[in-house]
C-alpha cells in the first residue's frame, strides 16, 4: 500500500474546515443568544434570530461531523507512522 503524506490525503483540510464551520456555528448560536435577543417557546424573537438559529443548526452538525473525521484520520495516520 503506498505511503501517502497528511496533506495528500485530505486530513488537514477536514480539520482546518471543519473547525471553522464548527467555530461559525458556534458563534452564531451565541449571538442569537446575546445579541437577536435569545429563542423563546416560538422560536427567535428576530429575523436575525432566526438566521442566526438556521446558520448555527446547519454548521454545528456539519461542522462536528467533518472535525471527527479529521480528527479519526488523523489518528490513524498517527498510529501507522508509529508502526512502520
Amino acid at each position: 500500500m503506498p505511503k501517502t503524506s497528511q496533506s495528500a490525503d485530505g486530513t488537514s483540510q477536514l480539520l482546518r474546515w471543519g473547525g471553522a464551520i464548527l467555530a461559525l456555528g458556534v458563534v452564531a448560536f451565541a449571538l442569537l443568544m446575546t445579541a437577536f435577543g435569545g429563542v423563546g417557546v416560538e422560536g427567535a424573537h428576530n429575523n436575525a434570530g432566526w438566521l442566526a438559529l438556521i446558520v448555527g443548526a446547519m454548521c454545528l452538525p456539519f461542522g462536528l461531523m467533518l472535525f471527527a473525521l479529521g480528527a479519526a484520520k488523523w489518528l490513524r495516520n498517527r498510529s501507522i507512522s508509529h508502526k512502520g
